[in-house]
């Protein structure tokens, strides 16, 4: 008998897993606490996988994936959940495919254990808010509880920019206008542009990927809106570095004078094995004031950090070191994990004292 997919993602559901995996000449995996798992099943080829997964789409995106070999999409399942999917091949053109669980219940700051000062950036009324961090670091669900909290909180018009859009807001007190990229308008900087025309209070941008993107973001920031984005970055200050770093020669003078001004806060994170199982998330966070300011527009990016360490208290901010000691001294997380994940493994060790 034919292997079903939903029977697939109900063991991603069963055994709390966060991702399943179908490649061919393997059984299908499932990813649980941060490890891969295969599934106690017979090896898959690239025809069964290509007909449970083919399943799942129309003929357009049929004709995308031929034609593309890519796809992302979302997919709902009223009695199992919502997955976010990606389509592609491999080797002898066989289908692969990842999916993603998507929380139906929305996720809140408080059950994140995510720091104080996260929900005080949602009381912004603009500035641009950067959460970054490594695939898989659960940048996409401390931004979906960001946004609750808007919801529960605020009267505004919260527009969100996603490929695909992954979780769907009730509307409480804000209003949400979700678009998916691809279906809804045709790329993210398209989707930004036409949005400032569109009244909204609250911008999310799923992922910052290009020059122009990045560029009409800090110009939303800039113009009174409270934009929220993505990036692949592992710590604050290769954030910035990483946005400079998008244009060339004199532009970067412009997008450091702009971002030295529009920037609010970049919250780094990333997910570490928790002891007794699960996983935790590590946050480092900047704070935009004067100082760093005037460090981004003078281009001495490089001192950013040891801003990031003074007045703590005061600013709220923390760096990922400073996180990792307070999760060690809790023993909340391992010693070899701690530097393993470490952007700074060095400065951590030297921190306590190995």
């Amino acid at each position: 008998m034919p292997l079903n997919i939903k029977a697939l993602l109900k063991n991603v559901v069963a055994h709390k897993a966060s991702d399943l995996h179908l490649v061919s000449r393997s059984e299908p995996q499932i990813r649980i606490d941060g490890k891969l798992v295969a599934l106690d099943m017979d090896k898959l080829n690239g025809k069964e996988i290509e007909e449970m997964c083919y399943t799942l789409i129309s003929d357009k995106q049929k004709k995308n994936i031929e034609e593309n070999k890519e796809l992302d999409f979302s997919v709902m399942f009223p009695d199992i959940g919502r997955f976010r999917a990606n389509y592609y091949y491999t080797i002898n053109s066989e289908l692969a495919a990842s999916f993603r669980i998507i929380p139906i219940e929305m996720p809140s700051l408080e059950n994140l254990n995510c720091p104080n000062i996260l929900k005080e950036i949602t009381k912004r009324e603009k500035g641009l808010v950067l959460i970054t961090g490594p695939t898989g670091s659960g940048k996409s669900t401390t931004l979906a509880a960001m946004l609750h909290e808007i919801n529960k909180n605020e009267h505004r018009h919260v527009i969100t920019i996603e490929d695909p859009v992954e979780f769907v807001h009730e509307n409480k007190k804000s209003l949400f206008s979700h678009r998916n990229v691809g279906e809804d308008t045709k790329s993210f900087a398209n989707a930004l542009k036409f949005a400032l025309r569109e009244d909204p209070d609250v911008i999310l941008v799923g992922e910052m990927r290009d020059k122009e993107t990045i560029s009409t973001a800090i110009t939303a920031a800039e113009t009174g809106h409270l934009v929220f984005g993505t990036l692949h970055t592992n710590s604050a200050v290769q954030t910035v570095n990483r946005i400079v770093d998008s244009f060339e020669g004199p532009e970067q003078i412009q997008v450091r004078s702009m971002l030295s001004t529009s920037l609010h806060s970049v919250v780094s994170q990333s997910l570490l094995p928790k002891n007794g199982g699960g996983r935790i998330a590590i946050f480092e966070i900047l704070i935009n004031n004067s100082a760093i300011s005037n460090l981004i527009r003078e281009n001495k990016l490089h001192q950013i950090y040891s801003q990031m360490q003074l007045n703590q208290s005061e600013t709220g901010m923390s760096t990922q070191t400073q996180s990792m000691v307070k999760f060690l001294k809790m023993n909340t997380i391992t010693k070899d994990d701690a530097i393993r994940f470490s952007t700074r493994p060095r400065e951590l060790i030297n921190s306590i004292g190995v």
